[in-house]
């Protein structure tokens, strides 16, 4: 799982009391939350963060400058590309190759003026879904010489905050900025479907390992979860905080959920235990497990808006405030 930030100091969290400082005098930043809402520090054994498949630090390896905001990125199962989402725009970066780097294309979707809040790859590779500030997704053929847009999907709702994939790559999930989920079908280009539920805009999504639940995060300050077979929400979680990101865990029954707040909350999705993460000092815009579940957190200069991790674990990209996308390698 990756975490992170925006640098706003004003949003810190106030100091934490005696009682809930950990065992080693540091401040436990790991809280265990009880069915009645009681608050236990979790400390970890020193070897907790060592050992194979532990990731130990990431290394920069490419800076991507987009020259806008970069609030989207997606990096490709091969590792070779990589995606920025900015203003009016989608870049298209080949990082196979060290040296500085120009975008190798770029994917001119929405108006000038409006953000790319979303892309997401099919697994093949061949075909890129894009949503932002707009009314209408645009699906991409890379396959072509020249990207070109083969068709659009356009919905009631004014912004696309985030999509999602199913995992047999038929189905596109769209989090729209009424509140609504529509769902896609990409064969046909229909929409099939929508989830109503949530009050405000729907902020973040995740897709169960199965591909039979959907999670989703709002403005309104719930996590729902919803069943894709039937087309019925299932449970509902409150929180006091606006809802800004969430993953479920590939590996277990763990949703982590990034709140405004700047904790991060990792609910177990049968049962009422949860734990707090006191990592941030801000709002906690982007949050992705790595594919085997380990939990990774880095920190850089500027807010960092979003990120995505390959499929293998080896790479991380992260797209931030400060106008470019960074590359790093995980070193295990």
């Amino acid at each position: 799982q990756v975490g992170y930030e925006s640098p706003h100091s004003h949003m810190r969290v106030p100091g934490l009391p005696a009682s809930l400082q950990s065992a080693s005098g540091k401040p436990a930043y790991s809280f265990h939350v009880s069915a009645d809402g009681q608050m236990q520090p979790v400390p970890f054994p020193p070897d907790a963060l060592l050992g194979p498949g532990i990731p130990r630090h990431a290394r920069q390896i490419h800076t991507l400058s987009h020259g806008e905001v970069v609030c989207a990125v997606t990096i490709s199962t091969s590792t070779r590309h990589v995606y920025t989402g900015g203003k009016g725009c989608v870049k298209v970066w080949d990082i196979s190759q060290p040296g500085s780097k120009s975008p190798m294309a770029q994917l001119d979707c929405l108006n000038r003026d409006n953000y790319i809040r979303s892309c997401k790859l099919l697994s093949d590779g061949r075909t890129l879904i894009v949503g932002g500030e707009a009314s209408t997704l645009s699906i991409w053929d890379l396959a072509t010489p020249t990207p070109r847009i083969k068709a659009e999907l356009t919905s009631s709702a004014p912004a696309c905050y985030a999509l999602a994939i199913s995992p047999d790559n038929k189905v596109c999930f769209s989090c729209c900025s009424d509140g609504n989920i529509v769902v896609w079908d990409l064969h046909n280009q229909t929409l099939v479907r929508q989830f109503q539920g949530h009050t405000d805009g729907a902020s973040c999504i995740d897709i169960s390992n199965d591909g039979t639940k959907l999670w989703t995060g709002g403005l309104d300050n719930t996590v729902r979860c919803w069943d894709l077979r039937e087309g019925r929400q299932l449970q509902q979680h409150d929180f006091t905080s606006q809802i800004f990101s969430l993953g479920y865990c590939p590996t277990g029954e763990w949703l982590a959920v990034g709140m405004e707040s700047s904790n991060v909350e990792v609910l177990h999705v049968s049962k009422p235990d949860k734990y707090q993460l006191h990592l941030h000092e801000s709002c906690v815009l982007s949050l992705k497990f790595a594919y085997c579940g380990t939990v990774f957190n880095h920190r850089e200069s500027s807010s960092v808006l979003s990120c995505d991790i390959s499929p293998d674990d080896q790479f991380i990209v992260t797209g931030s405030g400060d106008k470019k996308a960074t590359v790093y390698e995980v070193i295990y």
